[in-house]
């Protein structure tokens, strides 16, 4: 009796004409005798435990692989240290860091009132706020790990979908649907690509923090919840076609940033050009055109709807919005180098966090006087 009500909120949740094609049951779709296997949704669960592999992987990898590159370029692996303890200070770097936009300390009467300098205050606010943000040694390391997944995810994803008929005519993702048999390498291509986007929506919360911190989140989830149900409907088709695509731009993307950061200014400019590129024809231009309109157009001619598959779409749609919120910060980020006349390196707009936005009355002058006279460091005290 206890699990009566368990079991009829699970046989409401599947119900066939949901989640299948009319006419199909979910026996046309259970491993049959003759060895034809399907996907299954009891498989989901393995990326979950190897999330947390990946993760210990990273750590691993950061360690021992990126972070000798990364002092082999030059880039410093030492922490920012705290400041000595100062309640008034503290408490006026809280208040000021709550405000957020448009803070700034008043140097001058802070010095004034614990009878220090004010280039004392100010170091010390510098020392504070740098405390606890990442250095340009975690972001190299971070980075290099995303790059090396995508890396890998995208050739592999190749070399496993290069003899699939589906990659060269689109429409037999419908053919025959949803009678599709699952090749052993499609499976352990979903199953890695599960296991990377649930580390990345775990790590998301301890990595360096970015501007388009929800953004990612989102992006995330979309990717884990449409790569879940693109399994539980048997459209693991359509769905490694997705997978393929949004992987290749990413890799140059990361690329630029390990260039950027190792402080390799044309090869970041040249890198990050290509992304823009390469991210313009396949997120902007294949993925609506190619997927998108089969999925909506060319799918609904061949395949009676169901519900699933309008919450597939659904999803797809969500990306889309996502590119194209992202090529407005890359078409930014591509102005900005053009017009640029003295800073040659092109750098990422959502790599700063925005968390730390308060300055010092000193420092406040100093952008005033950079501003004004058109220099690119600050103006030297005497």
């Amino acid at each position: 009796m206890v699990w009566t009500p368990l079991a009829d909120v699970s046989a409401w949740f599947w119900t066939e004409h949901v989640w299948l094609p009319p006419n199909i049951t979910w026996a046309d779709v259970q491993p049959k005798p003759d060895s034809r296997k399907y996907t299954e949704f009891s498989d989901l669960w393995y990326p979950i435990p190897a999330a947390f592999l990946i993760i210990l992987l990273r750590a691993l990898v950061m360690r021992f692989c990126f972070r000798p590159l990364g002092l082999s370029f030059g880039i410093k692996d030492s922490r920012h240290s705290k400041p000595p303890s100062n309640d008034v200070l503290e408490a006026e770097f809280q208040r000021a860091r709550k405000e957020k936009k448009g803070c700034v300390i008043n140097t001058s009467k802070v010095a004034g009132e614990l009878g220090m300098r004010e280039r004392q205050v100010d170091y010390w606010l510098k020392r504070r706020r740098l405390y606890g943000r990442p250095t340009t040694m975690d972001k190299f390391c971070e980075t290099g790990w995303r790059w090396l997944c995508y890396s890998g995810a995208f050739t592999y994803g190749i070399c496993c979908l290069w003899k699939k008929p589906w990659l060269w005519n689109i429409r037999h993702c419908w053919y025959d649907y949803p009678h599709h048999e699952l090749d052993a390498d499609v499976w352990w291509y979903y199953m890695f690509s599960l296991a990377f986007y649930w580390s990345l929506s775990i790590s998301q919360f301890f990595d360096v923090k970015r501007k388009d911190f929800v953004e990612m989140f989102i992006h995330h989830i979309t990717t884990i919840a449409l790569l879940a149900f693109s399994w539980t409907c048997n459209l693991f088709r359509c769905g490694t076609l997705v997978l393929v695509i949004h992987d290749f731009a990413d890799i140059f993307l990361e690329a630029a940033k390990l260039c950027n950061y190792a402080k390799l200014a044309t090869a970041c400019d040249t890198i990050f050009g290509i992304f823009a590129v390469s991210w313009v024809i396949t997120r902007l231009g294949v993925f609506p055109t190619w997927i998108l309109y089969s999925t909506t157009v060319e799918a609904p001619q061949m395949v009676e709807m169901f519900p699933a598959y309008y919450i597939f779409n659904g999803l797809l749609s969500i990306l889309l919005v996502l590119h194209v919120i992202w090529t407005y910060f890359i078409m930014k980020i591509a102005y900005n180098a053009l017009s640029s006349s003295k800073d040659k390196s092109v750098k990422d707009s959502r790599s700063d966090s925005s968390q730390e936005t308060c300055s010092s009355s000193e420092e406040d002058k100093a952008r005033q006087h950079t501003k004004k006279n058109g220099f690119h460091s600050p103006p030297a005290k005497g």
